[in-house]
């Protein structure tokens, strides 16, 4: 059994210290839109916790909408928690992640980071197995949120022989 209705991701909410900065380095850096904004949302029942499962005296002070090229949109969002904030959680840690971004280029997009002070983590790296003919590196935003760079222009190893296919930025609507 599947969700009833499934048609795809429609967005990915993220919680960022600081708006203006990660404004700009979606739009400035990444290339992204921004469509709109909301906010700010407080409660003095338990709203919060029950909807959002945070603490109901928290203060969602902001929130923004941004379109990033084919694929899901980002929601985008600014806390004032009212029981403190945990640290940005390595891709090993319980409920920790990164974004990744199809290029065309990988190796002009690492270049654009570089010229543009972004940490990128070590060289691009070949992927092998199901994943070969993808290269890929990962770097860091401004406040150490994991992303990453995918390109495999000529497809994947794995699409030989599976009759189903990952979605592909390269041909969106397939």
């Amino acid at each position: 059994m599947a969700l009833p209705g499934l048609r795809g991701t429609e967005h990915i909410g993220f919680t960022v210290p600081d708006l203006d900065e990660a404004e700009a380095f979606f739009v400035d850096v990444i290339g992204c839109e921004r469509v709109y904004s909301l906010g700010p949302f407080e409660r003095d029942d338990d709203w919060m916790a029950e909807h959002l499962g945070v603490h109901p005296r928290s203060i969602m002070r902001e929130l923004r909408f941004f379109r990033c090229g084919h694929g899901p949109n980002f929601e985008i969002f600014q806390w004032e928690p009212a029981d403190g904030q945990a640290p940005q959680p390595r891709n090993s840690d319980i409920g920790g992640h990164h974004l990744a971004f199809y290029v065309d280029d990988l190796d002009a997009a690492v270049a654009f980071l570089h010229e543009r002070g972004v940490r990128v983590l070590g060289e691009p790296t070949a992927s092998r197995n199901a994943s070969e003919g993808q290269r890929w590196v990962y770097f860091l935003s401004p406040w150490g949120m994991q992303l990453e760079l995918v390109s495999f222009p000529n497809g994947k190893a794995y699409e030989a022989s599976s009759s189903v296919r990952l979605w592909d930025p390269r041909d969106p609507a397939a």
